[in-house]
């Protein structure tokens, strides 16, 4: 006899009996654990992440490809889907540490890769949420594992749509794979990102080392860069997500989105004047001067930490998105070093490819010259700068606050770099600083004959002026500083300057996301 035709509430009810053990994760103990050090668990930060009742679930029912290992891996450790953020469509994929360490197989890969495919082909955001022991043993031992499958474009970056992650934990292998790929990330101070684990790199060098020290934040937002922000609790790094987001279209082919505008957001423009030096060598605090002129509070920089001669920063001019390229005379007197060229070449890769116009702030003395930079290829970075900024099909503006010499000139938007240079009245432009120029042009120092110093420094100071670079039409607008706001938002309103639909040709789609 066959069995009897179940009834729509048996259904069900083996239905909600298997959705409950999928939703439990990798069970109460596991999770009890990590709330009582103040994590949230994978789908708490699905939570944290979406609109309220947002989250639509994909492969919720999936499981282990190894018939061992079914009954084990709800989800099969990793949590994806589609969401709501700020009203806007996402996709969504969060690591389960609680199931086999989140690791990667066969089955939540190809639950990666729908996501991704959706999420390129209908253009939304992807927000990956990592924290992974990396590749799952021993389901990718031997040939037959680690040779399987044909995915040569699953590390492929097109930038078809804005992704962001949120380390949170150890990162290993795919994690850390998609934070790299990443346009944004943050990560949680205490979590470690490198490509593997500390136990099989210690096996792999036989020294002993600490995850801190492998792959923890200091390291990322230091002295690689990989990281932009890095925050104190998941709460803080899932709120980032959001913010970041906030600034980028949901994909390549629309214009960012408006934000708010109105007079409660206009800053304090007026103390530009208190904030600025004009003596070229005393140093100030360049995002000072930013918060004075973009709408107030929306001054949000990537890699802070890193290159700090350089600040990177989005932003919003009467409710208008921009990307800000700044030297910072705070840090190395806002010389251009190798980082600070990564640092900016990467962010306007970043700004071209989602349809964000470009302001440069300039106060630099030129490139950081020495061996150091030379053996680590600092001909090749600022050549790599000049490409993209030669490629980039946003609008670009060029704000000269105070200095600017030498090539760095050109790098910073002078020289045609920029579509309209607006000059402050305190502007210096010159080939190099003319206190050098003296020495190495007449050979004469100022400690040896002080009078004839003055004299050639005089020279060699004339018409560097904004109004000298004005005459010649090289300079487009001189403007006082508590003008620059509004100067600036009338040049992004302006028909003439905007681009068909707000979209950008996207030279630099493929470039690479990580140096």
């Amino acid at each position: 006899m066959s069995a009897a035709t179940p009834t729509f509430d048996q259904l069900e009810l083996e239905f909600q009996e298997r959705a409950a053990r999928a939703r439990a994760m990798g069970g109460p103990a596991k999770l009890a654990a990590r709330r009582a050090t103040g994590l949230l668990n994978a789908r708490e930060r699905i939570d944290r992440l979406a609109d309220p009742d947002s989250f639509t679930e994909f492969g919720l029912f999936a499981q282990s490809a190894r018939e061992a290992d079914r009954e084990r891996t709800p989800a099969d450790g990793k949590i994806s889907g589609l969401v709501r953020i700020d009203g806007r469509p996402a996709a969504v994929v969060s690591n389960d540490f609680t199931v086999m360490g989140a690791s990667s197989a066969s089955t939540n890969s190809r639950k990666v890769g729908h996501v991704k495919d959706i999420a390129t082909r209908r253009g939304l955001p992807i927000v990956f949420i990592g924290e992974s022991t990396g590749a799952r043993m021993p389901d990718v031992m031997g040939a037959r594992g680690i040779g399987a499958g044909d995915r040569p474009t699953q590390y492929r970056r097109m930038r078809e749509t804005p992704w962001a992650s949120a380390v949170l934990g150890h990162c290993y292998g795919s994690s850390s794979w998609y934070a790299a790929l990443s346009d944004f990330v943050v990560m949680r101070k205490g979590a470690v990102m490198a490509v593997s684990s500390v136990k099989l790199t210690s096996m792999a060098i036989s020294e002993a080392m600490e995850p801190e020290d492998l792959g923890g934040w200091r390291m990322h937002t230091d002295v690689t860069g990989m990281v932009d922000l890095a925050v104190d609790t998941d709460e803080q790094a899932i709120d980032a997500v959001r913010r970041f987001l906030s600034y980028l279209p949901s994909h390549h082919r629309e214009a960012p989105p408006l934000g708010p505008s109105g007079p409660e957001l206009r800053p304090d423009i007026d103390k530009v004047r208190q904030l600025l030096p004009l003596e070229r060598t005393r140093v100030y605090d360049m995002r000072k001067i930013l918060d004075c002129i973009v709408d107030r509070g929306s001054l949000f920089e990537m890699k802070a930490r890193y290159a700090k001669n350089i600040v990177t920063a989005l932003a919003r001019i009467d409710g208008r998105v921009v990307g800000i390229v700044a030297n910072n005379p705070l840090h190395k007197g806002g010389a251009i070093d190798v980082d600070a060229c990564e640092k900016a070449t990467s962010f306007m890769v970043l700004c071209d490819s989602f349809n964000i116009p470009l302001v440069f702030f300039v106060d630099q003395p030129g490139f950081l010259i020495g061996i150091e930079g030379e053996r680590r290829g600092a001909i090749g970075r600022v050549m790599n700068w000049m490409n993209a900024i030669s490629l980039v099909t946003v609008p670009k503006f060029s704000v000269i606050v105070r200095k600017t010499y030498g090539q760095a000139v050109l790098n910073m938007g002078g020289g045609g770099n920029a579509d309209v240079v607006l000059m402050w009245p305190s502007a210096e432009i010159n080939f190099m600083d003319p206190r050098h120029a003296v020495t190495i042009v007449h050979g004469v120092k100022r400690d040896d004959d002080p009078e004839r110093y003055d004299a050639l420094l005089d020279e060699m100071a004339k018409e560097t002026s904004a109004y000298e670079m004005a005459s010649p039409y090289n300079g487009h607008i001189v403007v006082m500083p508590e003008r620059t706001r509004d100067t600036l938002a009338e040049l992004l309103d302006s028909a003439g300057l905007r681009m068909a639909g707000g979209v950008g040709e996207h030279l630099m789609r493929t470039w690479p996301t990580s140096y």
